[in-house]
């Protein structure tokens, strides 16, 4: 990126990602200028965002929502769009260059292929995208000269160590994991563990989904298989250990065994500012950290009986094909289940697992055939919890 202006359209502006993505475009200096925003159902935050920014586009990805929602309030040169189409005509459009795929879960994976298929720049921070289609995404980003930039603080940070070397000379990566609320629970208090419970992070601020998913660390095994795809690695290759200070992002080690790391508070700002500016490092609101006080750096091998969510990414990514697919559609319906009520937390994995284990797998599917499974997967989990 240059010290011209960029045009960014933010897919998911009125979530946790989405919000921090204007806060970093706001302190640009005028860099970056939101030319569209999205969201599902927060309809009242769109139109919010839309008269403070005038955005040329917004998207309201749900259209029952949208149908019912009063836009009285929608500034006059802001042109409305309703449903995945929308979100896929943004994307594509020729004013945008930066599409960042802020937008949770595999609702978000639409819009993230239609940015990649038009060739854009991606800010990806939908991890879903790669976990659900990595191959064929990866894939098409050669075809087309996309740019997928990682968002996930887990990421950025291995995407930054990168640089240090070749990819030839990469041993292996190191994701680390802050452990959750959960870091230090015997199993038998894991049994007793409530949704306020989950949803209480020690370090991030987030979204309810992602929170709980940290908790089961099935957030660290849904990023095993996205780093597989993105930085092209072999399954063993990638490792998970526990950090609880959330400091230290992500680590690579070298095979002459020089270690990498990269360092900094636990704010979404800053690798959201760098995929945006990248290879520019540009002064921002991102917080930092204060060397004149004391702090630690605690490290600690991850606990595969009492976390079984990494074993189960591990083993869809050593799988590949349709196996990111069905664990991430399970998993977010098993998430919706015990939000609900209908699902003990110590079900979520479990329940994953047996979904996973249950289905057709297909080592070269099609995107289609990947919806399909996903809508399966969705289903075959309040199936269950009916029974």
């Amino acid at each position: 990126m240059t010290a011209e202006l960029a045009n960014v359209a933010v897919l998911g502006s009125t979530g946790s990602i989405g919000r921090n993505t204007l806060e970093v475009i706001a302190a640009s200096g005028g860099r970056l200028r939101p030319v569209a925003l999205s969201a599902h159902s927060n309809l009242d935050l769109l139109v919010c965002q839309a008269q403070a920014l005038h955005p040329r586009w917004i998207v309201a990805s749900d259209p029952l929502s949208a149908a019912t929602h009063d836009w009285s309030g929608l500034p006059s040169d802001v042109e409305l769009l309703v449903g995945t189409d929308g979100l896929e005509t943004v994307a594509r459009r020729g004013e945008v260059e930066i599409v960042v795929a802020a937008i949770v879960g595999s609702a978000g994976v639409a819009g993230t292929w239609a940015a990649v298929e038009a060739g854009k720049t991606v800010a990806l921070a939908n991890k879903e995208t790669m976990v659900v289609a990595g191959q064929l995404v990866t894939e098409l980003a050669h075809q087309t000269g996309a740019r997928i930039v990682p968002v996930d603080s887990e990421h950025s940070a291995v995407f930054q160590a990168l640089q240090a070397g070749r990819r030839e000379e990469v041993k292996r990566i190191i994701l680390t994991a802050s452990g959750g609320p959960f870091r230090n629970h015997t199993a038998q208090q894991l049994e007793n563990v409530t949704l306020a419970d989950a949803l209480r992070h020690p370090t991030w601020t987030m979204g309810p989904k992602i929170t709980i998913d940290s908790a089961t660390m099935m957030n660290k095994a849904l990023e095993i298989i996205e780093a597989r795809w993105l930085f092209d690695l072999r399954p063993d290759q990638i490792d998970v250990v526990v950090h609880p200070q959330s400091i230290v992002h992500s680590l690579v080690e070298f095979v002459d065994g020089s270690v990498i790391a990269q360092l900094g508070s636990p704010d979404m700002r800053l690798p959201i500012q760098y995929a945006l500016t990248h290879p520019l490092r540009l002064p921002g609101p991102a917080t930092s950290l204060d060397f004149s006080e004391r702090m630690r750096l605690d490290f600690e091998p991850a606990d595969l009986d009492r976390f079984p969510a990494l074993s189960l990414g591990l083993e869809a990514a050593r799988a590949g094909g349709t196996a990111g697919a069905v664990l991430n559609a399970a998993n977010e319906a098993a998430v919706a289940e015990f939000r609900a009520g209908k699902l003990h937390f110590t079900e979520i994995v479990p329940r994953c697992r047996a979904v996973l284990e249950q289905h057709q797998f297909d080592a070269r599917p099609s995107l289609e055939r990947l919806f399909e499974l996903d809508r399966w997967a969705r289903q075959e989990v309040m199936r269950w919890a009916c029974l």
